[in-house]
């Protein structure tokens, strides 16, 4: 009778087995248009802040925006896995695929595009030898700190076609930035102050009055012809050409780095560098010879974040790091393609 016994929850315990197997066998889900790495993971596994572990195990995939419609993606209850193309799709996947299409119908509608946001008060990098338009000259009663609404004077007048009406924006010539990989000087900080509108003109000077103020304003303030400081987006944009380069100043001027801080790098148009493009934060990795002994050239890259240009000038431009997965310093190397 215990053999008989035995034998019975053999038999309702080998189609709880099967069933157990079965659900290991994961979904598969085919990327649509709009659809994002970071969308992904907060869709299917509840975690937008896994996609720096997807992005980095899935070397095909260079930009976490760009990943195309077509593309197949394995969900594990703990992680996705993208389908290499030259991997066919099992027919048990198959079948596996129309329990994620039916979930996803029950999950938020596809990720859109990400864009990220200008304030228009981002400093900026100019070069050695660079000249403003006209300086704030001084302000009545000889005050060193004007704001809003305040009268100041400057050094533009009719002689450089100025009428009243023209506004100008305000900058402050900040510190000198060196390269630091080379200790090259690079050029200056440029930090924006705000605007002003010019009033009364003479040949060589000019009443004005500031529209506009982000921090205080004083004699010697550069200015530049008007630039619209009003907030807008930027979109991400594909990589037109392979860019390598530095982190070389913050706009805080901290060299400690995270997740929404504005920085500089030595990367602009002359070298293909285009708003919203998204480049990688890395940082190689070495170890101690001595227990090497010649068999290890080259370690992986360490995987430390992203940033998205804001800005291009010519040399340099002027990004926002979008994600921090590690502690980033000025120095730390930008690619638009991991290794």
């Amino acid at each position: 009778m215990k053999i008989g016994l035995l034998l019975l929850a053999a038999l309702f315990a080998v189609p709880s087995m099967l069933l157990a197997a079965g659900q290991d066998e994961p979904a598969v889900y085919a990327i649509k248009q709009g659809d994002t790495i970071w969308g992904l993971s907060e869709r299917f596994i509840k975690d937008p802040k896994y996609w720096p572990n997807m992005w980095s195990q899935n070397g095909q995939i260079t930009n976490p925006n760009f990943i195309y419609p077509g593309q197949k993606v394995r969900i594990f209850p703990d992680r996705l896995e993208f389908v290499p193309k030259e991997q066919p799709i099992t027919k048990t996947a198959q079948k596996s695929a129309h329990a994620a299409a039916a979930a996803a119908e029950t999950l938020q509608e596809v990720s859109t595009e990400k864009a990220y946001r200008l304030y228009g008060t981002e400093s900026f990098l100019v070069e050695k030898g660079f000249k403003p338009y006209g300086l704030v000259v001084g302000s009545p009663h000889d005050r060193v700190a004007a704001g809003i609404d305040d009268i100041v004077y400057t050094d533009i007048g009719t002689a450089q076609n100025a009428k009243s009406g023209d506004k100008f924006s305000i900058f402050r010539k900040d510190v000198s930035v060196s390269h630091p990989l080379n200790n090259e000087e690079m050029g200056y900080k440029i930090v924006p102050l705000g605007t002003l509108q010019l009033t009364d003109v003479e040949q060589k000077s000019s009443r004005a009055i500031i529209t506009k103020s982000f921090r205080e304003i004083g004699p010697g303030s550069f200015l530049l012809p008007y630039k619209d400081s009003r907030r807008r987006e930027v979109a991400l944009k594909n990589n037109g050409s392979d860019l390598k380069g530095y982190i070389v100043e913050s706009c805080s001027g901290s060299s400690i780095i995270g997740a929404g801080d504005v920085v500089h790098i030595d990367l602009g148009a002359a070298h293909g560098a285009e708003v919203g493009n998204m480049l990688y934060i890395v940082r190689d990795v070495t170890i101690d010879q001595r227990y090497v002994e010649g068999r290890i050239e080259r370690l992986p890259q360490e995987l430390l974040g992203a940033l998205v240009i804001l800005e291009a000038d010519k040399r340099t431009s002027t990004a926002l790091v979008v994600k921090s997965i590690d502690t980033i310093y000025k120095g730390d190397r930008i690619v638009s393609q991991t290794k």
